[in-house]
C-alpha cells in the first residue's frame, strides 16, 4: 500500500516549477507510505511515490522502470495474481529483476499494453508512463478500492492518490463547485467522477485513462455482466462459495510484515477470520474495538469468535476525543464527507495498526450478499407490491397516504410505513435514491436556499441510470447493484482507505474479489435471499464455522453516537464554529434553518444529528483549508 502522484505534459516540456513540485507532492501524501519514498523526472513527466513495503521489501522501490528505461511505473495497492502473471510472461520471454507485484505489471504492459489491466486480479491504482510514446495510462481497480484523482492544470495532467498532494503544484486550481454541495447534503459524499473542486475529478472504478498528444482518453474495463442465472439449490452455491472464499482469503495472505484481521461481532468479518486460520500456520492476529455505550459494542461476540478459532485477539474500548482527531479525520478527505462512521474507523484503524501493518476486513458482504435489512427488505417489498399501484388513482391514493401518515420516528426510516407508501407511487429507481440519501432533497434543497420542488440533479440522475442500467428482473439485485457501484466506492471505500492510511495501515477485503462479486450477481435475489433472509449464503457458512451466537445476533452498524454528541459534549463547539460570526457555511447555507435544527436537537424535539454532522463537516472542511480560493483572498 503505499501513494502515489505525478505530472505530464505530452504536447510540449512541463514547466520547470511544476517539474520541481513532484517532491512537495509526494510529501503530502507521506502518511500512506512511511517506508520510503522516490521520484521520478525527464522533459515531461514526473511521477512520484512514496511506500508502505509489503511485499519484495528489498527489490520493489518506485518508481520502477524496465530495463531499457522507456516504461517507468508508481503503484497503490496490491496485485494478488503477480505470481501467475510473472509464469506467463516468463514463458513469453520477459526476464524478471525482482520479485514485486510491482514489476509484473511493467512486463504485463509491455505485452498486452492498456488490456493488461484486465489480467490484475486485486486492488490497485495504477500509472504508467510510456516514455517513447509520451503517454501515460492510469489505472483504477474494478470496485475502487485504491483512490486516482486527477486533473489538467495549464494543459498539464496531474494526478495523486489524494487531492492534497495536486495542492502542491504551482499549478493548482482550487476553485470549489458549489453547486457539488446538494449531492454532499443528501448523501454525506460527493459523486465521482466529480469532486468539489471544479477542476479535479476522480477516475471511477473499473475504468483506465490515457493521456497523451491527442488529449485524454478514459473507458470502462469491467462491469458485472451476468445477472440471474445461477438457479442451483443453495448447498451447491454454498460449497463454491466456500472454495471461493477459501482461494481469496488465502491469496491475501501474502506479506512480509505482521498481518491480521479486523474482528467486529458479525458474520463477515468471522468468515474472513476463519478462513484465515485454515490457511495460516500461526494463531491469526485479530483487532476489536467498541465505544464505551453498550448500543455500540461488539465486544462480547466478537470474542466468541476469537476463541472458537484461537486467534490471537486484542480489544480496546474507544472513548473518542474529537478534540484530538476531527482534524486528521476531516483533512483525510480532502473534500466534504459526513459518513460519521469515519470516527470509529480512524479508531480500528490506530489500534489495529498497533499489532499489525496488513488486516483482512468483511467489508462488502453488505452489498454483496444483500445485508442491509433495513434499506433492502423494504425496497424488496416495494417491488412485490408495485404491480398493485400501477393505475394513476391508486398511485394518487399512495401518495396521499404517504403525506398524511403519522410519522414513527423511532423506526429506521425505509421501515416507516408513510415512506413505503409514498415510494409505491414512485419509479423504483427514484424510490431507492430516495432511500440512499441521508438527507432527503426536500430537506437538503432549502438549506442552501433551492426549490424543494426542483427537479432531477446531477446526482439523482447519476443513481437512477445506475439503478436502470442492471438488467436484472429483480428490484432487490438492482438496489444492490447500485450500491456497488455507488455507495461502496464513493463513501465506504474511501472512509476505509483514507481512515487506514491515515496510520499506514493496509486493509484487504476479499469479499470485494471481482470473481466473488460476479458469483453473487449470477444469483437470482430468491436464491440469494431466500424468504428476504440477509446474507443468506454467508450464514450457510457460517453456520459451518461460527459460534451459534454470531448468526443469532442483531446486526449493529459501526456507527459513531453523533446524536449524543452534538447534543452533548460537542454542542457549544458546534455552535461557536458553525452558528458563530466567523463560521464559512454562511456563504453557502441557510444558517437560520441550521439553528433551528439545532435548537430542536438539542431540546429533543426531533433526531437532526445527521444534518447538523454534514453542516460541521462542511465547516471543519473550509477551516481546514479546502476552500483555498476563499483562504488566498
Amino acid at each position: 500500500m503505499c501513494g502515489i502522484c505525478g505530472v505530464m505534459a505530452a504536447s510540449s516540456p512541463l514547466r520547470p516549477d511544476v517539474r520541481a513540485s513532484i517532491g512537495s507532492m509526494t510529501d503530502r501524501i507521506r502518511h500512506r507510505g512511511p517506508d520510503g519514498d522516490g521520484v521520478f523526472t525527464d522533459a515531461h513527466a514526473a511521477l512520484g511515490h512514496r511506500r508502505l513495503a509489503i511485499i519484495d521489501r528489498a527489490g520493489g522501490h518506485q518508481p520502477m522502470s524496465t530495463e531499457d528505461g522507456s516504461l517507468w511505473v508508481v503503484f497503490n495497492g496490491e496485485i494478488y495474481n503477480h505470481h501467475d502473471l510473472r509464469h506467463q510472461l516468463e514463458a513469453r520471454g520477459h526476464a524478471f529483476r525482482t520479485v514485486s507485484d510491482t514489476e509484473a505489471i511493467l512486463h504485463a504492459y509491455e505485452e498486452w499494453g492498456v488490456e493488461c489491466v484486465r489480467r490484475f486480479e486485486g486492488m490497485f491504482a495504477i500509472a504508467i508512463y510510456n516514455k517513447p510514446a509520451r503517454e501515460l495510462l492510469l489505472a483504477r481497480d474494478r470496485l475502487g478500492k485504491k483512490p486516482m484523482f486527477f486533473a489538467t492544470f495549464d494543459r498539464t495532467l496531474h494526478f495523486a492518490s489524494e487531492i492534497k498532494a495536486l495542492m502542491a503544484s504551482p499549478a493548482w486550481n482550487g476553485e470549489v463547485d458549489p453547486s457539488t454541495f446538494e449531492e454532499y447534503l443528501s448523501l454525506g459524499y460527493i459523486l465521482a467522477p466529480r469532486t468539489v473542486y471544479r477542476h479535479v475529478q476522480k477516475l471511477e472504478p473499473g475504468h483506465w485513462l490515457r493521456f497523451s498528444r491527442h488529449g485524454i482518453d478514459i473507458r470502462r474495463y469491467w462491469d458485472v455482466e451476468r445477472f440471474d442465472v445461477d438457479r442451483r439449490p443453495t448447498e451447491q452455491l454454498a460449497s463454491e462459495l466456500d472454495a471461493l472464499l477459501a482461494d481469496r482469503v488465502r491469496e491475501r495472505l501474502e506479506s512480509e510484515v505482521p498481518l491480521g484481521a479486523f474482528l467486529s461481532g458479525g458474520v463477515d468479518s468471522g468468515l474472513v477470520v476463519s478462513y484465515m486460520s485454515d490457511a495460516m500456520r500461526q494463531p491469526v492476529n485479530t483487532t476489536t474495538v467498541g465505544f464505551g455505550e453498550v448500543e455500540h459494542n461488539e465486544l462480547a461476540a466478537a470474542r466468541l469468535t476469537a476463541a472458537g478459532h484461537a486467534t490471537d485477539h486484542h480489544e480496546e474500548i474507544i472513548r473518542p476525543n474529537l478534540e484530538l482527531v476531527l482534524d486528521e479525520v476531516v483533512g483525510g478527505f480532502d473534500e466534504p464527507f459526513a459518513d460519521a462512521s469515519a470516527v470509529p474507523t480512524y479508531y480500528v484503524s490506530m489500534a489495529t495498526r498497533r499489532h499489525v501493518t496488513v488486516a483482512l476486513s468483511g467489508d462488502g458482504g453488505d452489498e454483496v450478499f444483500g445485508g442491509y435489512d433495513f434499506r433492502y427488505v423494504p425496497h424488496a417489498l416495494e417491488g412485490y407490491a408495485r404491480p398493485m399501484f400501477r393505475s394513476r388513482m391508486s398511485r394518487r391514493l399512495a401518495r396521499w397516504a404517504s403525506a398524511n401518515w403519522p410519522s414513527s420516528p423511532k423506526l429506521p426510516r425505509p421501515l416507516r410505513l408513510g415512506g413505503l407508501l409514498g415510494n409505491l407511487a414512485r419509479d423504483p429507481a427514484v424510490a431507492y435514491y430516495r432511500d440512499l440519501c441521508f438527507l432527503r432533497p426536500e430537506r437538503a434543497r432549502p438549506l442552501l436556499g433551492l426549490d424543494p420542488s426542483h427537479g432531477e440533479t446531477p446526482a439523482s440522475a447519476v443513481i437512477t441510470d445506475t439503478y436502470r442500467r442492471c438488467p436484472s428482473a429483480h428490484d432487490l439485485q438492482r438496489a444492490q447493484y447500485a450500491d456497488l457501484k455507488i455507495y461502496l466506492p464513493n463513501d465506504v471505500l474511501v472512509k476505509v482507505d483514507r481512515m487506514s492510511m491515515a496510520h499506514a495501515l493496509e486493509v484487504r477485503a476479499p469479499l470485494l474479489d471481482r470473481r466473488i462479486v460476479e458469483f453473487s450477481f449470477a444469483i437470482p435475489t430468491p436464491g440469494k435471499m431466500p424468504r428476504l433472509t440477509s446474507k443468506h449464503l454467508l450464514r450457510v457458512l457460517g453456520r459451518r464455522r461460527l459460534p451459534p451466537q454470531i448468526l443469532a445476533g442483531r446486526k449493529h452498524g459501526f456507527t459513531a453516537p453523533i446524536s449524543a454528541w452534538l447534543a452533548g459534549p460537542y454542542r457549544q463547539r458546534f455552535h461557536d464554529e458553525v452558528l458563530g460570526p466567523g463560521a464559512r457555511v454562511r456563504d453557502w447555507l441557510d444558517t437560520s434553518l441550521v439553528a433551528a435544527h439545532f435548537d430542536h436537537h438539542c431540546a429533543g424535539q426531533g433526531d437532526h444529528s445527521y444534518l447538523l454532522w454534514a453542516v460541521w463537516m462542511l465547516e471543519r472542511w473550509s477551516r481546514a483549508g479546502g476552500d483555498s480560493r476563499r483562504a488566498a483572498a
